[in-house]
């Protein structure tokens, strides 16, 4: 075995943040290269969860937050994990609130556009792997540490474009109402006031 270690210095001097991982490889001593990769660690920060606004509810980014922080360890609880926030997104966002996340899901057929719609319906169906028993005990379907990285891109891309995308609306808009109420105002003020 050989292994390898990487660090990263941010180069924005407010930042100079550390990112450190570290590997370990098949090792042909013969030909004295690497081969393929066994594990691979995230050693600063731990994972490779990104920060999201303080606006997105707190229970959702500490799901997404563990999410990330398990993906390479355990994929199938990093799975269900994302299950789990999606469904939180979906009754937070939508204000849906049915007795099954298949039910909840369907009701975002017509508020989405079918792609969103079909990978949102495919994290239920990978994160009931983790969170439902086979009816066979014996048949394990695993989940692997991309298929995981893929559901959390997911939830990236929600938080992204539900909850952000909202609140930078809302603040745009805001604002324009406020120039608005301020040109109003001038045309009260009296001639030399201004």
């Amino acid at each position: 075995m050989a292994s390898n270690t990487e660090v990263i210095v941010c180069p924005n001097p407010d930042c100079k943040n550390l990112t450190i991982k570290t590997a370990i490889y098949e090792y042909n001593a013969q030909y004295q290269q690497t081969g393929e990769k066994i594990k691979e660690w995230n050693l600063a920060p731990e994972s490779s969860a990104k920060p999201f606004p303080d606006y997105i509810p707190r229970a959702l980014l500490e799901d997404y937050e563990e999410a990330c922080l398990i993906q390479n360890g355990s994929p199938k609880a990093s799975a269900t994990l994302s299950r789990r926030c999606l469904q939180g997104m979906i009754r937070d966002f939508w204000k849906t609130k049915k007795n099954r996340l298949v039910d909840e899901i369907e009701a975002l057929k017509d508020k989405v556009d079918a792609n969103t719609w079909e990978a949102i319906d495919s994290v239920r169906h990978v994160g009931n792997i983790g969170a439902h028993m086979e009816k066979d005990v014996n048949l394990i379907i695993d989940v692997d540490p991309e298929e995981a990285g893929l559901l959390i891109w997911l939830i990236e891309t929600l938080f992204e474009e539900w909850y952000i995308k909202r609140h930078d609306r809302e603040q745009k808009m805001a604002a324009i109402v406020g120039v608005a109420k301020a040109k109003k105002e001038l045309k009260k003020a009296p001639p030399g006031n201004v």
